[in-house]
């Protein structure tokens, strides 16, 4: 099951969690991942995070930015996406460091825009190996195809 966001605006089209305005994630895991198939389209996500100074700072991932742009309150990337499906890690913790030089405390809201299929967003303490993750968190790949002579067990 997945969600298809798609709109030929971006800036007005997007999911985002919590819905509420005066709500907060709260989430302190330090790594967002995202489960997000390229329609070869553009497509942007944005992350709302408290850092250590008790200041809300933001994150802006997206494929049509060609370099990264840092102010005060909003840090601004290109996100390079392979054909088919992609897992992005999202280290949260280490961008926060890098972009703002505060320390991480936790995440308060995430948006998703237009354009995109969404499989799975989750937060982790750190980044799992694939063969670590439970089936329903892979990022699963087509297998490529066995000559003949492998699948009987030859070479």
């Amino acid at each position: 099951m997945v969600i298809e966001i798609n709109s030929p605006d971006i800036k007005s089209t997007y999911i985002t969690c919590p819905s509420q305005l005066n709500r907060t994630l709260g989430i302190k895991l330090p790594i967002l991942v995202l489960i997000v198939k390229n329609v070869k389209k553009y497509f942007t996500f944005e992350v709302q995070i408290m850092d250590d100074k008790n200041i809300k700072r933001r994150f802006r991932a997206s494929n049509f930015q060609t370099s990264t742009r840092v102010k005060s309150y909003i840090c601004t990337m290109p996100l390079r996406m392979d054909e088919g499906w992609n897992q992005i890690q999202f280290n949260l913790a280490d961008f926060t460091r890098r972009a703002f030089s505060t320390n991480y405390v936790e995440t308060l809201r995430v948006q998703i825009h237009a354009n995109c299929r969404l499989r799975r967003v989750y937060f982790a303490d750190r980044v799992y190996a694939e063969d670590e993750l439970p089936p329903e968190m892979k990022l699963w790949l087509p297998e490529e195809k066995k000559d003949e002579g492998e699948q009987k067990g030859q070479k």
